[in-house]
């Protein structure tokens, strides 16, 4: 297993069927932040009081999950059990270490009690993903009836980077995700990973099971948005399930296939090479080696991760930003440094100009109520894509200041969520709550548990 991994949590996590609970509040943290010792621990997670609450979207879980502002910071915090929540806490760890697209996890917190002392479940707490929404908010708005697929080909990567780290996921769905608009594409980044595992290698049995699992919450889960009249009329369900597996299986084959060239057709490897930059990812290494007759040359390249493009513009400008949104801003700045006839000079000088006169001008204008909204680089995207649309409209070229004015008028409003999509949402992702003690649920009682048995939850029906 990659060493990163081994040494990247304090936390050694406890048996399910140990009894051993700490007598007193214990935090163990990622990174220190005094505020955390200030808030109501003593209190179950549904009756904190409001004011320490962040109205943000939620996604569906087993579990109660909140919001919460801890000083300058909003962290989520999730009430499940102390062997879960230590377990967790340590695998998102390793997955952070081994730079994977999770949440970051900050802390775990055992030995919650009232004050009367009755025990309280413990609470994983890690740190919201600023920008990000889970898909049910995604369809809440008026997005391009393509966004499924979209959501799906962002899964599809993620799945992909993870288990090329060795890590079996085994409760893939759409309510385990968070996305994050990425240009005109999304970034899928892990939340929920109790049922995960890291493995030094991760079988061909496994990654199927985590694609068949996949495919199938992902049907019943656009299924359920089309009884809410969430899902566009030409979205068949079946069908993007079935994407999934077609992305998962075409990326993962570019990724991991060996090559085979005659002697005089090298320059096949680096055409090879430059498709996976193209997709987004980095090649530390090749291993090439002759078949036993030598005359055909086998290539298997190393590929280590994602972030081809966001690596590159990180090293020019300081921007940490999505891949295709890297992508995207390097394509401007190529553009820009040719409009200004400067072929010629270090790109670096030519970024720096680039970021002072085009990039920091424009994302400045974001207006006050929406830079919580969405991310100074995908703005900025938007505003280009908004600029070529109104120039072809007009027949020449729109000045960036009317291009931003026209984007925040007509279009920046979309992305705001009103107040009762808000509360659905959050109704909504409340009503997948279930108890951890129990072990059943009674049909009869309710008409849905069976649906949201089969595709989030784990209680089986009583006899």
């Amino acid at each position: 297993m990659d060493p990163r991994a081994l040494q990247a949590t304090s936390v050694k996590a406890r048996d399910e069927d140990s009894s051993a609970t700490p007598q007193a509040l214990r935090i163990t943290a990622a990174s220190s932040n005094p505020a955390m010792f200030t808030l109501p621990w003593h209190k179950p997670l549904v009756q904190w009081p409001a004011e320490l609450l962040a109205n943000l979207p939620r996604g569906i879980s087993r579990h109660v999950v909140r919001f919460v502002h801890v000083g300058d910071e909003v962290y989520a915090m999730k009430e499940i059990t102390q062997s879960v929540a230590e377990r967790e806490y340590e695998l998102l760890r390793r997955l952070q270490k081994l730079e994977l697209p999770t949440v970051s996890p900050v802390a775990v917190v055992t030995g919650r009690r009232t004050p009367e002392g009755e025990p309280l479940e413990a609470i994983l707490v890690t740190r919201h993903l600023k920008f990000s929404l889970p898909y049910r908010a995604l369809f809440a708005r008026n997005l391009r009836p393509d966004t499924a697929e979209r959501l799906i080909d962002a899964l599809a990567v993620l799945m992909v980077r993870l288990h090329l780290m060795g890590f079996y996921w085994g409760d893939v769905s759409l309510s385990n995700v968070l996305f994050l608009r990425d240009a005109d594409s999304f970034a899928a980044f892990l939340v929920d990973a109790e049922t995960g595992d890291l493995h030094a290698n991760l079988t061909n049995g496994r990654r199927e099971y985590d694609i068949d699992l996949a495919r199938t919450n992902i049907i019943g889960e656009l299924m359920d948005l089309n009884s809410g009249n969430l899902l566009p009329a030409e979205v068949d369900e079946v069908e993007v399930g079935n994407r999934l597996a077609e992305r998962y299986h075409s990326l993962w084959s570019a990724l991991t296939d060996v090559d085979s060239f005659s002697p005089n057709e090298m320059w096949k490897i680096e055409q090879r090479v430059n498709k996976l930059n193209e997709l987004g990812f980095d090649v530390d290494e090749l291993e090439m080696k002759t078949d036993t007759d030598g005359n055909r040359v086998l290539v298997r390249p190393r590929v280590v991760d994602a972030g081809y493009a966001s690596r590159k513009l990180l090293r020019l400008t300081g921007l940490d930003v999505q891949e295709n949104q890297a992508r995207r801003l390097l394509n401007d700045l190529d553009a820009y440094r040719a409009s200004t006839w400067r072929q010629g000079e270090d790109l670096e000088i030519v970024a720096t100009d680039w970021m002072r006169e085009m990039f920091e001008p424009t994302v400045r204008m974001i207006p006050q109520e929406y830079r919580s909204q969405i991310q100074p680089a995908q703005f900025f995207h938007e505003i280009l894509t908004h600029r070529w649309y109104l120039a072809e409209k007009a027949g020449h070229d729109i000045p960036m200041a009317e291009a931003v004015e026209s984007y925040i008028q007509k279009v920046l409003p979309q992305y705001k969520l009103d107040d009762q999509a808000m509360e659905d949402i959050n109704s909504e992702a409340d009503s997948g709550v279930v108890d951890d003690d129990a072990s059943c649920y009674n049909p009869e009682d309710d008409p849905d548990a069976a649906v949201w048995s089969r595709f989030f939850l784990a209680a089986p029906p009583c006899k």
